[in-house]
This record gives C-alpha cells, sequence and structure tokens, in this order.
C-alpha cells in the first residue's frame, strides 16, 4: 500500500509544502505507526535543470520515501461533468492505487465526474470541487479527501463548507476544480450547466 503526495514546483520552488508536509506525515503515522517526522522540504532536491514552468512533483512513500519524480503538468480540459453514485466508496488517503476512480470515470463517458456518497456531492476523480453561488464558494463538508489545496483555501477563509446534494445544484452558477496544482484565482470557473 503506497501513497502519493503531489506537490505543485514553478520557479524551481515547491508550493505550499506547509501543507503537504502536514498530510504526509499524518498519513504515515495513521496508517503505518510512524511517528519520526519527515521535512518535505529539506527532503526534496529540486534538480539544478529543471525548467521553471510548472511541474508536478510526485514523493510517492510508505513508511519511507520510496521515490521522488518531477513531471510537466497540464491542465485537463473539461467541457462535461456526470454525477457517479458510490456510497461504498473510500478514498481517506491518497493512494497511488486510483483503478476505482478510474473505472467510475471511464464509465461516465464524461471528461469528468463527482462522486455521491449517500446523497451528498463528495469528489471529482482528481480534484475537490467547490460551488459559487454569486456570492461565495461552497465545498461539501464531507470530502472523499481532505485536499491540500482544499484545507488551505478553508484555513484562509477563500471557501466555506456545507453538505451539498444533488438537488443543490441548481442553485449555483459554476463550479470550479482544486487541487493541489491549481492556483485558485487563476482556475477558471466552469458553468454549472456542464454537469449532467
Amino acid at each position: 500500500m503506497q501513497l502519493i503526495e503531489t506537490i505543485r514546483t514553478c520557479n524551481c520552488r515547491l508550493e505550499n509544502i506547509k501543507w503537504h508536509n502536514a498530510r504526509f506525515n499524518k498519513s504515515r503515522k495513521n496508517l503505518f505507526g510512524v511517528s519520526e517526522i519527515i521535512d518535505l522540504k529539506k527532503t526534496i532536491k529540486i534538480p539544478g535543470d529543471l525548467p521553471r514552468s510548472v511541474h508536478k512533483c510526485r514523493v510517492v512513500y510508505d513508511k519511507k520515501i520510496n521515490k521522488i519524480e518531477f513531471v510537466p503538468y497540464q491542465l485537463k480540459q473539461i467541457k462535461s461533468i456526470a454525477l457517479v453514485t458510490d456510497n461504498n466508496f473510500g478514498y481517506n488517503y491518497k493512494y497511488t492505487d486510483r483503478s476505482h476512480l478510474r473505472f467510475l470515470l471511464n464509465k461516465s463517458r464524461a471528461d469528468e465526474i463527482i462522486i455521491v456518497k449517500n446523497n451528498l456531492l463528495t469528489d471529482a476523480s482528481y480534484a475537490n470541487v467547490c460551488f459559487f453561488d454569486g456570492g461565495k464558494w461552497w465545498t461539501p463538508a464531507k470530502p472523499l479527501l481532505a485536499g491540500t489545496m482544499r484545507s488551505k483555501l478553508i484555513f484562509q477563509g477563500k471557501i466555506n463548507t456545507a453538505d451539498i446534494r444533488p438537488s443543490d445544484i441548481r442553485f449555483f452558477k459554476k463550479i470550479k476544480l482544486i487541487n493541489a496544482m491549481m492556483v485558485f484565482e487563476n482556475t477558471p470557473g466552469l458553468d454549472i450547466k456542464i454537469i449532467k
């Protein structure tokens, strides 16, 4: 059982590292009983020849770090989102095994999905979700995975939490997908009508 931490790297700098450190060490402690703290900022060495464009720093780990790699990042283009119900799926930790998420996405025949669990919206296949009501941004209070960007934005007061049901979607104007790789202010809000 391996986990992954995906860190946005831009201009050869690791971003939001405090939030990644917290989840990384909490996951190691909860799943493997490891109390030794590893500081990712000190451990990750950014290659000197890495281009200054946006890259994913992928840290694969269990009790210890098994692999660190840097891969170019490209924003996924989304034109359709489907609601998919799965009341039994759990994803409390960021596992490398994403086969069930891929299965749900492929089955939907949409560009992206939002998983509905116990009649509540949770997450997309690769991101947390936020909804704009014309005044504020709201994110599901019970996500499958509490993402680092989601945690940071809640802490900063930029997004709010609420239980959101499929029937509530009509009250919103836009949807935005958020994860560690996407800067909230620069990520486009998509028309709510793309959710089918």
